[in-house]
């Protein structure tokens, strides 16, 4: 695809402010987690605030199921559509989902906002990414990969902390209202910037969901997916951590987002230089790096540096790993790239339903609010050892 290289980052920019949207979406209800605990559960919070945000951490899980359900399945439906025409239709599902979630009324109608606006996020990242390759050359797949989520990394130290101070001041219902007219911004964004690129007119459900059967695809999915989970059995209550554990006011916890949003956009683009050059060999040192960071946490949250230092490792981390992932699972899905590119996406909210569940269940059986992070280790631990088990396998030639 001929484009100047200005037009170029045009379009980049545009899909990667989608990523920025979804960044803001995903991720904003982890500072504002005790505001919708004492909104939407008012007499359960009155009897025990620990329990009221880890039944409020269910609508950080509702989302992230919706993201595993629409990924595969919108991307294995869209394959063949034009690419543009799908981020496009995306971008007003978006919008849709977000609005929803800001004006429902009860704490089961927001969780079903929440899976609602979930379902397109896999298959946005998914498709945008391809297009992001098209756009720069398969030798920069893994760079292109990072720049796409770059918004989403971005969000984490400019949006999500703004967000939650007006989510903290004017509620948190205006929060998603903003991030919802983020998703309008992103539609105009693609529909100027972004050339138009055909879909694979060979692409059928059959071809796509095809990839499913090779092994390896499902060892891929599954070190995202249990690896994630222990970011995100953290990163779920990391609100109530730094105001309980830590002993810092809420006001700080924006401060602390920008702080963690900046080590998830370096973490970002360093792990996606690095899958560009050694795939696995960064998703074994990137695991390393999560894996002390969460030890660490566990060990000196109750100092404020020890939770800076450690959050801020925790976000570089897991960051680095999701580019590293993309490109081992475009490597090895044959022909259902589209699939694959959604399917990490799908692992990765596993990840991130699995960890909050898991948290929340430490956190509501009285354990604290550090339990956690000894909850991540071990999803960190079993992560590389299922990445450790798909290299093995692959060397001595039993899986495909």
């Amino acid at each position: 695809m001929n484009l100047t290289p200005a037009r170029t980052r045009f379009a980049l920019i545009a899909l990667a402010l989608g990523g920025f949207g979804i960044g803001a979406t995903e991720f904003a209800a982890m500072g504002l987690l005790p505001d919708l605990a004492r909104d939407l559960l008012p007499d359960l919070y009155a009897a025990s605030p620990e329990e009221a945000n880890a039944r409020a951490g269910w609508l950080i899980s509702a989302y992230a199921l919706g993201v595993v359900v629409g990924a595969p399945t919108i991307a294995a439906l869209v394959a063949r559509f034009p690419r543009k025409a799908v981020l496009l239709a995306l971008a007003v599902a978006f919008t849709v989902g977000t609005v929803a979630s800001a004006l429902a009324p009860t704490f089961e109608t927001v969780l079903v906002a929440r899976f609602l606006a979930g379902l397109p996020h896999g298959a946005y990242f998914g498709v945008a990414q391809l297009v992001a390759a098209s756009l720069v050359g398969p030798e920069r797949r893994g760079r292109a990969a990072a720049f796409v989520l770059s918004g989403l990394t971005i969000a984490n130290v400019v949006g999500v902390p703004l967000i939650t101070l007006l989510g903290q001041s004017a509620g948190w219902r205006v929060s998603y209202l903003v991030v919802a007219a983020l998703f309008a911004l992103t539609f105009v964004a693609v529909w100027l910037a972004v050339p138009r690129q055909p879909g694979d007119p060979r692409a059928t459900l059959r071809r796509e969901v095809y990839a499913f059967r090779r092994p390896q695809v499902w060892l891929a999915l599954a070190t995202g997916a249990i690896g994630f989970g222990g970011f995100f059995a953290v990163f779920s209550y990391v609100a109530p951590i730094i105001t309980e554990v830590t002993g810092l006011d809420a006001a700080a916890v924006p401060m602390i987002l920008v702080a963690i949003g900046i080590g998830m956009t370096v973490g970002n683009f360093a792990g996606g230089r690095a899958a560009d050059h050694h795939v696995m060999g960064s998703i074994f040192l990137f695991f390393g790096v999560l894996g002390g960071a969460l030890l660490g946490l566990a060990l000196t949250a109750q100092f404020l540096a020890g939770a800076l230092v450690f959050l801020v490792l925790l976000g570089f981390a897991s960051s680095a790993l999701s580019p590293a992932i993309q490109t081992r699972l475009m490597d090895i899905a044959g022909d259902s790239q589209t699939l694959a590119a959604a399917g990490n996406h799908a692992a990765l909210n596993i990840g991130n339903s699995l960890g909050a569940w898991l948290g929340g269940v430490t956190i509501a059986a009285g354990l604290g609010y550090l339990a956690p992070a000894w909850v991540g280790l071990a999803l960190c631990a079993t992560g590389a050892t299922i990445a450790l088990v798909s290299v093995l396998a692959g060397r001595r030639s039993i899986l495909p």
